[in-house]
């Protein structure tokens, strides 16, 4: 009898798994004239990695597909969160960027195939919506960094591994189609993926593709923040002293001093309260190949390319009411909360009329590309006791970044109030008030804003290493020894400008103060975008459609010229070498495994860019070439990893090392950058050293028979040098124009540089997870099991809050969990996963007031059947519980945010060789 159930190529862990070889179906196991094959689906694909995990030196954590599009979520990012300690962050419904173990997303170290990823942006941290998923094979999460490790970052290391064709054996054909639909823009968007492999004696090919379209409407009421009544109180009279007297009047608050921050920072009112419904239209591609040679187990070699490309569009129709405009002030304190905050002096104007609230219609366009590539040649020999590999590899992005903004204003007494979900602007007692939705002939053509961006980013490396066994009778304990240099060269680029339109012709003003909003064709909002009614409230209005501005006001062929204050070049040159040691032995009668060994890393960094000077008229100018600037560094970062078998399946693990994460190449760049309306300079730092981290783990494992784990462990991290900005200077008499040309003013800007801070942090938490099949507990619950791990994060870091907030550190969530129950029984397969982020400070408004994203949670389902050995159908479902993204700030009284971005359901159809 032959009992015959195909693989399916899925394995998503959330349990502490170690980077694992791809789990291929299994053999067949011969009894007489019996052949069975084992069933191999998500439950046997985490029992092989637990497995696996058990003989494993460090801390790590891993997702693997064996097939292609086989990872259920939207994008890498998505898969990333069902692991320990890693969170992500969203953007309108969409996961973006992975933070492991509460810190910033900066501090990870994201590798495909052992190539530091270039991802076209200015910092560190990588976009994984760029990637195709499904030409991923195995994402791997290290926690606990080797020598051998480039770096490690300082939260832990990316680590991504396309396919090869030797992962499979002799021909593989596999496709898939799927349709998925978002709830809110009712778009139906489709997906297409296809692998092909094989193997002739020695050598092998590979080649994968994939192709989709992903449209996603996000409705949202946001752009509620703080603004500290200085905005009113420093301005010149009468605003000023009638901002003082309504406060008195109206709620009681007597301003002692008007150029007292201290005192003027805790007097809040509303900035600006937008109704924003967003478009997010993307196409990506990308294509994985490899050729492969492998005349022996002892020996390969490998041809490794991946091409790609995203282009994300986005259109944001925005009405917005902008309370704190420069005409404006005070006129009636309706309400007002000088309780809730209390405790920090201060005092909230709840619900406020003022006298010449800045209305604003914005039709807005992001028109992004990014291309990326990456091309790498990887060898593998053994001979006899010697191990030898070698890498070499390029990695590169190009993108550009072009965006335009219709803005018509509107100057109006209104009144605008806190609500529930976040804020609402309504016609006030004054005659001269309006109704700022369905007005358009009162709004005036103010310019066409745009702004345009490119950034070319190229990383080159070659690494080689030496691994030698040992068998000696004097030192038993040794059983190999590894040396390695690496050589890794990174360049980015960045030109920038922009400019505004303000007439029928470049350089014209002609529409200004003329035009009118109703002058234009107005389209319904929610028309232009396509869908139902705005979600987030029961209101509706009319704007211009992003192709009509861009038709009408924009110059044909016009982008935005390259500004010198938006250029910067930055290259970063580092020889690295590192050598461990193996050792196996027994304590008593318990078996240990220890890598112990060092990484000395040698930094060079080369900053370009235009630098502000004093002209000779009195002004300000750029130089007439970029000015290069260097800085250096040398560093040497230990590491160790043990693990010993206690008893009866428990592992005690440990590992403690010293790793480093680079500062953002924005901050290294040798520029200047200007905020006109903050009266700010940023400058770059090209002296900036690395941040660094002292950290430690400790865990225990407890395996059982039928392939359950439970594990949990304790890490300790102290983190110092963390780049934050300070003000370093202040340049006097500097001119700041308005809009139309005209003066605004002479003001003295500060300059604020990033600076590696003084002093240290301590980051500790605690992971426990637990993958346990319930037919452990009862027969009648065979197919059932869960996947679960739970992350507890504490930190001594505070924000910066100037006037003394209490303030969490920015990105720090206390709690995360994941939870996966899931169901197979022969063709069905069933899972449901809900994860959950606590709450956290996303930034901290004007340097005072922390701004949290509140805690989120979303389930996401998917289920598949296969209809015979070739053909399998697939449903899945993102966010089932159509969760709102939302966020307030100090207290959810005061609510920032409230943003729908809608299910997003999707059927599929695989089918395989």
């Amino acid at each position: 009898m032959k009992v015959f159930c195909r693989h399916r190529a899925a394995a998503l862990s959330a349990a502490s798994m170690s980077v694992l070889a791809f789990v291929m179906p299994s053999h067949a196991e011969m009894m007489g004239d019996t052949e069975t094959v084992v069933v191999s689906g998500y439950r046997q694909s985490l029992e092989k990695a637990v497995d696996i995990k058990r003989e494993t030196i460090g801390f790590s954590d891993s997702i693997i597909a064996t097939d292609i599009a086989d990872f259920p979520e939207q994008n890498l990012a998505e898969a990333l969160q069902r692991l320990p300690g890693v969170t992500i962050e969203r953007t309108r419904g969409l996961g973006t960027r992975a933070a492991v173990r509460g810190l910033p997303t900066e501090f990870t170290q994201v590798t495909i195939n052992n190539l530091a990823t270039a991802s076209g942006n200015g910092g560190r941290a990588v976009d994984f919506d760029m990637f195709a998923s499904e030409l991923m094979q195995r994402i791997t999460v290290h926690k606990s960094p080797t020598a051998a490790d480039e770096e490690g970052g300082i939260a832990g290391s990316i680590a991504i591994r396309t396919a090869r064709p030797f992962d499979f054996t002799g021909l593989k054909l596999v496709g898939s189609a799927e349709g998925a639909y978002n709830s809110i823009s009712e778009a139906l968007d489709p997906k297409y993926s296809v692998l092909a492999s094989n193997t002739w004696g020695a050598w092998g090919v590979l080649v994968s593709a994939s192709m989709g379209d992903r449209t996603n409407r996000t409705d949202s009421n946001s752009g509620i923040n703080f603004r500290p009544m200085f905005r009113f109180l420093e301005a010149s009279a009468p605003r000023n002293t009638q901002a003082a007297a309504v406060l008195a009047r109206d709620a009681g608050v007597v301003v002692k001093n008007m150029k007292d921050r201290n005192e003027t920072g805790r007097i809040i009112f509303q900035d600006k309260v937008g109704d924003r419904i967003y478009l997010d239209k993307q196409h990506k591609w990308g294509v994985s190949t490899s050729l492969q040679y492998k005349p022996s187990d002892s020996f390969s070699v490998s041809f490794d390319a991946l091409f790609g490309g995203y282009k994300p569009h986005q259109d944001t129709y925005d009405a917005a009411a902008y309370s704190a405009s420069s005409k404006s002030t005070l006129q009636t304190i309706h309400a007002f909360d000088n309780k809730t905050l209390s405790e920090y002096g201060m005092v909230v104007l709840r619900d406020v009329s003022y006298t010449a609230t800045q209305h604003e219609f914005l039709s807005t366009e992001y028109v992004n590309k990014t291309d990326y590539r990456q091309f790498g040649l990887d060898m593998d020999w053994q001979t006899g006791a010697w191990k030898i590999s070698a890498l070499a590899g390029y990695s590169g992005a190009n993108s550009s970044h072009d965006y335009g903004n219709t803005k018509h204003v509107a100057y109006k007494p209104t009144r605008t109030r806190w609500t529930e979900k976040g804020g609402e602007t309504i016609p006030s007692a004054d005659p001269n008030t309006f109704d700022m939705y369905n007005t358009p002939k009162a709004y005036l053509f103010e310019a066409y804003e745009t702004t345009y961006e490119e950034v070319a980013d190229d990383k080159y490396a070659a690494q080689a290493q030496v691994n030698r066994a040992f068998n000696l009778d004097f030192f038993p304990a040794l059983s190999s020894v590894d040396l390695g240099m690496r050589y890794t060269n990174t360049a980015k680029e960045r030109n920038y400008g922009e400019e505004k339109i303000q007439g029928p012709t470049r350089g014209s003003t002609a529409w200004l103060n003329v035009r009118t909003l109703a002058d234009s064709t107005l389209v319904k909002a929610s028309d232009i975008v396509g869908g139902g009614a705005y979600s987030v409230r029961d209101i509706s209005w009319a704007q211009i459609p992003n192709d009509y501005a861009r038709a009408t006001f924009r110059p044909a062929g016009f982008v935005s010229p390259f500004a010198p204050d938006g250029y910067y070049k930055v290259q970063e040159e580092i020889f690295s070498f590192y050598g461990m040691a193996n050792f196996d032995f027994h304590i008593a009668s318990v078996p240990v495994s220890v890598n112990a060994g060092g990484r000395y890393v040698d930094t060079t960094v080369t900053s370009a860019g235009y630098h502000q000077i004093q002209t000779s008229n009195g002004g300000t100018g750029y130089t007439s070439a970029p000015v290069s600037s260097e800085g250096s560094y040398k560093e040497f970062l230990p590491s160790f990893n043990a693990h010993a078998d206690l008893w009866d399946g428990l592992v005690l693990r440990a590992a403690a090392s010293q790793t480093l994460m680079r500062p953002a190449l924005t901050d290294l760049a040798y520029k200047r950058t200007a905020s006109w309306n903050s009266f700010r300079f940023t400058d770059g730092n090209p002296g900036l050293k690395p941040t660094y981290a002292d950290q430690w783990e400790v865990g225990l494992e407890k395996y059982f028979d039928n392939g359950a784990l439970v594990s949990g462990s304790y890490f300790f991290k102290r983190v110092a040098g963390v780049v934050r900005s300070a003000l370093t200077g202040t340049v006097k008499n500097v001119t700041k124009y308005n809009a139309n040309g005209s003066v605004d003013g002479v003001y003295d800007f500060d300059v604020y540089q990033p600076v590696n801070a003084d002093g240290s942090y301590d980051v500790n938490g605690f992971e426990i997870a637990a993958v346990v099949p319930f037919g452990m507990i009862h027969p009648w619950l065979e197919g059932f099991g869960i996947n679960a791990n739970y992350t507890l994060l504490d930190s001594s870091l505070t924000g910066q809050s100037i006037i003394n907030i209490p303030t969490p550190p920015v990105g720090l969530a206390k709690n995360t969990f994941n939870l996966t129950l899931y169901y197979e029984n022969g063709p069905f397969e069933a899972r449901a996963s809900y994860n959950y982020k606590d709450r956290y400070v996303e930034s901290i408004g004007y340097e005072m007031y922390p701004i949290y994203r509140s805690a989120y949670g979303q389930l996401d389902i998917s289920a598949s059947y296969r209809i015979d050995e070739h053909f399998q159908i697939e449903l899945k479902g993102i966010n089932m519980s159509d969760t709102p993204t939302k966020g307030y700030t100090i207290d959810p009284s005061y609510p920032t945010m409230y943003e729908f971005s809608g299910r997003r359901i999707s059927l599929g159809l695989r089918a395989e060789l």
